[in-house]
């Protein structure tokens, strides 16, 4: 049984709930609870625990009623707080474009938001179907906007909702704006949700937006370009499918062949554990259809198609998906190649590979915290990537990572080596003659109890490895920030071949180091297979002592 001031408050959030069904739910948890029901109270007092937290990335948690939930009062009050963040930055009456993912209530969520930003005196723009994040992110500037909001958990698991928040300038905020909304949230909390100003005046979007995306998208595609090729798409049960069906007949390019499973939006995501093309199973759908019809190319988004993965066949493997830094390795040596202008950039946490074929090519090249809200900032940006399948292939439009122009890229690439008589992992051998073979890979633990990461957080800073596979490391502690850096929870080790960084992950209960190997040039043009053989071992040579000095199971 729950104690009387959370009594009061379950009853008080009943009470003011203006969702049926979250409503509803509580009041059966509040019952079970009263019988004697431990998993319920359980769940009341972890809903009540406290107020998400209003981070860089927006909010992000499992649907539910409770401030710890996400819901129609915490959309809300979120929805009121940044508008009243972005009055205090001179931004009052300004255009607002709102869109949202095919998850359970975005659509309810969406509208919430643009009914609190029209009482408080904006003009919000709501997309009148669900749309890609990626079309959001164009949508900001294309229509002059001061905001734009996406409700989205992204490839989250299907219990999850979420609410991603970007600026004017079509990028992500970073602090202190986060901080500075979560007080403005704060402040709207206070107030019963029936007190906020709500307004139905506001405008509606609908295909226009995405022809304009489309439009722009299609252009990065030059006209003598090669548009053979033949491709499986997934779409991950997502929003994907019918923009980048779009884009891609804009462009030229044969239509994919489509997974049929996974082609139209499902938020229950029916044939994956987990809507992420990275986790293990997602594509073999896709893969499996690749090798029933012969081609060249696996294309996936994630569910709002920020996201983008590959798979290819090769030679004596056969189909397999790309790494994140691979991908990110092709797209950066295809756009050094054309010679993009501008800085080249990627995360702390990729590989350090793009930083190598920059300096070769003359180009520059910064390294940046995780995340988008970082790399998409980057002055003049070329090319930019995080090796979780985000990628930056038109930041002059999208300044944010972006899977549908991404797979446009990749589309135009692959059908540019395959007139040659080329093949994806014929580039791959190509980068890695050049620049030597670089071999990412993680250790990754998964956790219930959160002090465990920060007790091996404590432990790897109190006696960092000296050596790394024998081989002398320099520790940076990236929580005192560096001159190109600013102040983050992550310890840097590197190496003449090696590098690792550890840190808690940003959006899940993880412990995560993400390691790299490197074989220099000379040794993996001589002989690449045994170079990359050679950098496989030092990988698990160095996710064992990684393990080791965290105190957990590798």
């Amino acid at each position: 049984m729950i104690s009387s001031d959370l009594r009061r408050k379950v009853l008080t959030w009943i009470a003011e709930d203006p969702d049926e069904q979250t409503q509803a739910r509580l009041a059966e948890l509040l019952a079970a609870s009263d019988a004697g029901d431990a998993a319920a109270t359980d769940e009341i007092e972890s809903a009540f625990a406290g107020p998400l937290t209003f981070g860089t990335a927006g909010l992000r948690a499992a649907l539910g009623p409770g401030p710890g939930r996400m819901n129609r009062i915490v959309v809300s009050q979120a929805a009121a707080g940044f508008a009243a963040w972005l009055q205090a930055q001179g931004h009052a009456g300004g255009k607002v474009l709102i869109g949202y993912d095919a998850r359970t209530k975005s659509d309810l969520f969406a509208r919430d938001t643009a009914e609190i930003f029209a009482g408080a005196g904006f003009e919000p723009i709501l997309s009148d179907h669900n749309v890609p994040t990626p079309v959001v992110a164009f949508g900001i500037k294309h229509l002059g906007c001061v905001a734009g909001i996406v409700v989205t958990a992204s490839h989250n698991p299907p219990a999850d909702n979420g609410y991603k928040v970007y600026l004017g300038d079509g990028s992500q905020i970073v602090p202190p704006a986060d901080a500075e909304i979560a007080d403005q949230i704060a402040l709207a909390a206070a107030r019963p949700v029936a007190e906020l100003p709500r307004s139905t005046d506001h405008a509606l979007i609908g295909q226009e937006l995405v022809d304009a995306y489309c439009e722009v998208a299609a252009g990065l595609v030059p006209s003598e370009a090669p548009r053979q090729i033949d491709w499986v798409y997934t779409a991950m049960h997502g929003v994907g499918a019918r923009v980048v069906e779009q884009a891609v007949a804009a462009a030229g390019f044969p239509a994919a062949i489509p997974v049929g499973q996974q082609h139209d939006p499902d938020p229950t995501f029916p044939t994956v554990a987990f809507p992420n093309p990275e986790e293990p199973g997602a594509i073999d759908l896709a893969l499996d259809l690749a090798e029933q019809t012969d081609v060249d190319l696996v294309i996936a988004n994630d569910p709002d198609a920020d996201r983008c993965a590959i798979a290819a066949p090769f030679p004596t493997v056969g189909w397999r998906m790309l790494t994140g830094d691979e991908l990110g390795s092709l797209l950066g040596d295809d756009a050094i190649r054309r010679d993009v202008p501008g800085t080249y950039a990627n995360s702390v946490v990729s590989s350090t590979l793009l930083a190598t074929m920059a300096k070769a090519a003359g180009k520059p090249h910064a390294t940046t915290l995780t995340g988008f809200k970082w790399i998409g900032r980057v002055p003049d940006l070329a090319f930019g990537y995080e090796e979780a399948i985000g990628y930056c292939c038109d930041s002059a439009h999208v300044p944010d990572k972006d899977g549908i122009t991404a797979c446009l890229t990749i589309l135009r690439l692959a059908a540019e080596l395959k007139a040659k008589g080329q093949t994806i992992a014929d580039r791959l051998d190509e980068i890695a003659h050049t620049h030597g073979v670089h071999v990412t890979g993680q250790l990754s633990v998964r956790v219930e109890d959160l002090q465990i990461i920060r007790d091996a957080m404590a432990k790897l800073r109190k006696n960092p490895p000296a050596t790394l596979l024998g081989e002398p490391v320099d520790v940076r502690d990236l929580n005192q920030g560096t001159a190109e850096l600013p102040p983050t929870d992550a310890i840097e080790l590197t190496g003449e071949w090696v590098h690792v960084v550890a840190r808690p992950s940003g959006t899940e209960p993880k412990l995560k180091c993400y390691l790299e190997a490197r074989v220099g040039a000379e040794e993996s043009a001589a002989d690449l297979k045994a170079a990359r053989t050679e950098a496989a071992r030092m990988l698990t040579g160095i996710r064992d002592e990684m393990a080791a000095a965290l105190g957990v199971q590798a």
